[in-house]
């Protein structure tokens, strides 16, 4: 991998801070807790780590309502700390991206406060968008996380939240916003960062006077055409870092998504179609070939992600019999699913998404095979579920602490007792574990090197999908990697002469593939 273009094909391991690992013992997650567990993030075999926000924040909505983009919350540490973090991690060879959140802010930032204290029409009120007083919102826009995205200012007046109402949307179309984040931007950088992740990237620019919805012309904050010059001026500060750019984009259309990977917008951007598509070869294999079908004309790689800490976690959501992709507006409590069918299944995709050409993204606990945790009710903390009415179960479930050696300990959200079993220290000793199968995959992809492109492989074998790619760089001139993955129902024979390089799980006894199941082969590159 290019020491350049690292992200090109990079492991990215994705820390929720909160709940990767407690060094206090107080039940939240810390920079201090990750210190002591980079080595185990070096063992694993991934090349750099993105940290969820880990800035000074209230918490109403899980770190992404910022007050502070340049101080760390007091519950996981000091600034201090993860600037020695950034350099511990470099020197084991990890690489660091940090999250930034632009379109919103906490509405205890210092800069919402001040535009609450100097009241309407007043200039810092220019940097959100505030409307006067009125009975009914100003508009009839639906927020992200459901319902009405407008709330009163203490004077009466209106403000946009997109998100919760602890979050108030910054205004775009003013410099000193621009400004602020090119800093923060250069901030970051400067203390080591060799990346940022942008939240919400597609939504930052709002149509001026933010007009009512209207499908006939271009969505009022959506996609808007402003965004492409606001990822120019990143791009360039970027660059002037070695620094890369990586949105979180989630757009339907393929041409427009392409627009943001243009060669002076992002460096890469995350897969969500990838993600949400169901356990079935022609719906995997119709999102590998859109995707990179999409990325070749801007020249950026592809990225691949079967899990983060939104979505419900894979083994949870390939156990199911009925909908094993992922829409938020499904989620639902009390969904069954069957955890051993699931685990199976996303040990399979393990090696189906690892041995894709571009960049890979790993949610933590994936590692471990964890599932989703349904929390109780009364329990839940993410605002998604109250602004559903209580029908969507938010996502805590898949931001519950990981655990490492078993042993009961406080959580900020609850811990399933039998999860003692899955705990990574256990796991390291298993050579059948769901941690060792990943540690063998990473360290192989690794060694594979950059990997020539992917051709699909026809079979006679329905419910399977192969495709194979170059290694020439291995040693072994001509020859060819495989991936072979059976979604059927039956056995399917293994090509012939193959070298047996990986399994997601244990052959037949005749030595044939069994469902669920997926291979890494290497052969004679004579196709």
């Amino acid at each position: 991998m290019s020491s350049t273009e690292w992200w090109r094909s990079a492991a990215i391991y994705q820390v929720y801070v909160r709940s990767f690992a407690d060094g206090n013992g107080d039940g939240t997650g810390d920079l201090a807790g990750v210190r002591a567990r980079l080595p185990y993030l070096a063992e694993l075999g991934v090349d750099a780590l993105w940290f969820t926000p880990w800035y000074l924040s209230p918490l109403a909505d899980g770190g992404y309502d910022v007050a502070d983009y340049r101080a760390i919350d007091p519950a996981f540490g000091t600034l201090g700390e993860a600037e020695k973090l950034m350099t511990e991690a470099q020197e084991l060879g990890l690489r660091c991206i940090v999250d930034i959140v632009p379109n919103h802010v906490s509405d205890q930032h210092t800069w919402f406060r001040a535009a609450l204290a100097a009241g309407p029409g007043s200039p810092e009120r220019e940097l959100f968008h505030f409307r006067p007083y009125s009975e009914q919102p100003p508009n009839d826009w639906v927020g992200e996380f459901g319902g009405v995205p407008w709330s009163r200012a203490p004077d009466g007046e209106w403000y946009l939240h997109l998100f919760a109402p602890e979050q108030p949307d910054l205004n775009w179309s003013h410099p000193k916003v621009r400004r602020e984040h090119e800093e923060v931007l250069r901030f970051w950088f400067e203390r080591g960062a060799a990346g940022v992740r942008i939240d919400s990237a597609a939504l930052l620019a709002k149509a001026d006077g933010l007009p009512p919805m209207d499908h006939a012309r271009p969505h009022p904050f959506h996609d808007r055409p402003e965004l492409h010059e606001i990822y120019r001026s990143w791009r360039r500060i970027a660059d002037a870092y070695g620094a890369a750019l990586i949105g979180e984009i989630w757009l339907p259309d393929a041409e427009r998504f392409a627009r943001y990977l243009r060669p002076d917008e992002l460096h890469t951007a995350f897969n969500f179609d990838f993600l949400s598509r169901p356990w079935d070869p022609a719906q995997l294999w119709e999102s590998i070939d859109l995707t990179l079908t999409t990325h070749a004309p801007v020249g950026a790689p592809a990225t691949w992600v079967l899990a983060n800490h939104d979505v419900t976690r894979t083994v949870t959501r390939y156990g199911r019999a009925d909908d094993t992709g992922f829409a938020f507006e499904r989620k639902r409590f009390g969904v069954p699913t069957d955890l051993a069918l699931g685990t199976r299944r996303a040990r399979a995709a393990a090696l189906l998404t690892l041995a894709l050409p571009g960049s890979v993204y790993l949610y933590q606990g994936e590692e471990l095979g964890l599932p989703e945790v349904e929390i109780p009710r009364e329990l839940v903390q993410d605002p998604m579920h109250a602004r559903s009415g209580g029908l969507d179960p938010g996502r805590d479930g898949c931001r519950v602490p990981l655990p490492w050696d078993g042993a009961p300990a406080p959580s900020w959200l609850p811990v399933p007792p039998d999860w003692a079993g899955r705990a990574a220290e256990r796991q390291a000793r298993d050579p059948d574990s769901m941690l060792s199968l990943y540690r063998t995959a990473l360290r192989q992809r690794r060694c594979l090197g950059d990997a020539g492109p992917l051709r699909r492989l026809r079979t006679d074998e329905p419910g399977v999908l192969c495709f194979a790619r170059a290694s020439a760089d291995d040693g072994r001139a001509g020859a060819a990697w495989i991936t072979l993955v059976n979604f059927g129902p039956d056995d399917v024979a293994l090509p012939p002469d193959a070298e047996l390089l990986l399994a997601s799980g244990p052959l037949s006894p005749r030595g044939m593939l069994p469902p669920d199941t997926a291979v890494w082969l290497r052969v004679k590159d004579r196709l």
